[in-house]
């Protein structure tokens, strides 16, 4: 990591971009990832840029195939979600789930069903996906 950058855990759209496009294709080589954009496409330095911006943050490896880098994803969707998620919570909503819930409920993002569905599943231990 170069010095002064600090480490960031929440990715900005356009990483988050690339890593779905790793996570769901697999190793890929920059010039590869270009096919899954939508018009109008970025310039392949600018994905080269997000990739390597992606490499210093540890979300991203790479390995040397025909003479050019094809890289992967080292951090899986489970933990980018999770960390990114405690993130928000300790930014926005002072460390309080329950108030991020209630922000959830009060801007009538979930329903009264869901909710139940979540008491439910805390109940058993939170054994139960939803």
């Amino acid at each position: 990591m170069k010095a002064g950058r600090k480490p960031q855990a929440i990715l900005t759209e356009k990483e988050m971009l690339i890593m779905q496009i790793l996570w769901e294709h697999g190793p890929q080589h920059v010039r590869d990832m270009l096919r899954y954009y939508d018009e109008p496409k970025p310039h392949f330095n600018t994905v080269s840029t997000l990739v390597r911006i992606l490499q210093e943050k540890g979300k991203v490896g790479h390995e040397v195939v025909g003479g050019s880098h094809r890289y992967y994803a080292i951090a899986s969707k489970e933990e980018i979600r999770d960390r990114s998620l405690k993130d928000v919570v300790a930014n926005y909503f002072n460390n309080s789930y329950k108030s991020a819930v209630s922000a959830l409920v009060e801007d009538e993002k979930i329903s009264l069903e869901e909710l139940r569905d979540i008491i439910a599943m805390v109940e058993q231990g939170g054994k139960q996906t939803i």
